[in-house]
């Protein structure tokens, strides 16, 4: 049976994806090995998700479709746009040259960090889905084969009383009985009640021990079941910092992330090297030249990076090996959708120094309707072994839930 192309951007044709990625991919082997194909389109859609996740799409002539995901924000569709020109043509097998050629292209539009690596992100994480597609190989093996067939996750955990140590003890003790996660974070950038000036970002005794209320109930109430986190989402002052980590020492912590504000990599590392709390830092810094600096100044004890924000799977990858030549581990930062939460379970799975991937949308009671295979399990992924990714949108709940005046793929 051939297979007519243009229904492949028909959400509602008669073939299914997996139909379609037998055959496609079969024509792919057959012009070359996949040399012979070429990008003909790259579109965008943005999901009102926890955060508004813009999914993005790159599209070939021999009718097999790549599906990556860039971090939230505004501007990011248009960038791509931007970029399509760039692309177009050109042999999607080639990821690192095309991203280079992206941020070469783009360096006017501010190419060395933030929505613009943003943008060049999810159409690298669509590369590598594109690619395993092609090639017929699961993504993790275009990063070098994998070390872990799972990948651990941890899930961010809220509450309505955040402030509230028993509120917060309550919450974790659910989520590791009920939904089965042996990792969780909470945040301590919360208000105690004692505040004088949070603008000054100095923290006054009574607010330190709020916070070790919070950290003591917690890691109490969950005991050796699971591993907990605390973020301070870059709050605190450079000494309230260090008397907070001091304060935590003798608590099970399993990091402390962003304690200061992320631009001064040198107060950071006075920071980290003032405890023994383990301390995290990255989702704020942008591409492997950003890393460098937290890794070579040993600032961090744990870095964070945000894979559809960094700029993507391999540079993900890339300083993941940087990391690794300081024995420092990895824990991706992650507020994405299930295309990029499966994206950074496959570079978890092919980097030896990784801990877990962040799940943020435990609270959303849809997250995983938005692609038809099982992402989750009980706290980790099991890395697909299906090409690409492994991962296939389901058209219709991405519809459903687009933020307003978004439009679907063609």
């Amino acid at each position: 049976m051939g297979i007519d192309y243009s229904q492949l951007h028909d959400p509602n044709a008669e073939y299914t994806m997996r139909e379609l990625s037998a055959e496609t991919m079969g024509v792919a082997a057959k012009r070359g090995g996949g040399r012979d194909v070429e990008i003909t389109d790259i579109q965008t859609t943005m999901v009102d998700g926890n955060f508004p996740w813009t999914l993005v799409r790159v599209y070939t002539d021999a009718g097999i479709v790549g599906t990556g995901e860039a971090y939230w924000g505004a501007g990011v569709s248009e960038l791509v746009e931007r970029m399509k020109p760039f692309l177009q043509g050109e042999n999607p097998l080639d990821i690192d040259r095309l991203t280079e050629h992206m941020v070469q292209k783009m360096s006017g539009e501010g190419s060395l960090a933030g929505v613009t690596v943003t943008a060049i992100s999810g159409i690298e994480i669509a590369l590598h889905d594109l690619a395993g597609k092609i090639l017929e190989v699961p993504a993790y093996q275009l990063l070098g084969g994998k070390y872990r067939d799972e990948m651990r996750v941890y899930c961010d955990c809220h509450t309505e009383e955040e402030a509230d140590p028993i509120a917060c003890a309550d919450e974790a003790e659910r989520v590791v009985d009920e939904l089965g996660y042996d990792a969780l974070k909470f945040d301590l950038d919360v208000p105690s009640g004692h505040e004088k000036d949070r603008a000054n970002r100095h923290l006054r005794d009574v607010e330190i021990e709020h916070k070790a209320s919070i950290v003591e109930a917690v890691t109490e109430a969950v005991g050796h079941r699971a591993d907990v986190a605390f973020d301070c989402h870059w709050t605190f002052s450079a000494g309230s910092a260090k008397r907070l980590a001091e304060r935590l020492e003798e608590y099970s912590v399993w990091w402390l992330e962003d304690p200061v504000p992320p631009e001064n990599h040198d107060v950071q590392r006075e920071v980290t090297q003032s405890t023994t709390t383990p301390i995290t830092v990255g989702e704020n810094v942008y591409r492997k030249h950003g890393q460098r600096r937290l890794l070579e100044g040993q600032a961090v004890d744990i870095i964070a990076p945000d894979l559809p924000k960094v700029g993507g799977m391999r540079e993900t990858r890339k300083i993941a090996d940087l990391a690794d030549m300081y024995y420092v581990p990895v824990a991706m930062h992650n507020v994405a959708s299930p295309v990029a939460t499966m994206a950074a379970a496959h570079v978890g799975a092919a980097i030896p120094n990784s801990l877990a991937v962040e799940y943020h949308s435990y609270e959303l009671g849809w997250w995983d309707d938005l692609v038809e295979e099982t992402v989750i399990e009980e706290g980790y992924i099991d890395i697909p072994e299906e090409p690409g990714l492994g991962v296939t949108l389901d058209l219709d709940a991405v519809e459903e839930h687009l933020v307003d005046g978004a439009e679907l793929f063609d």
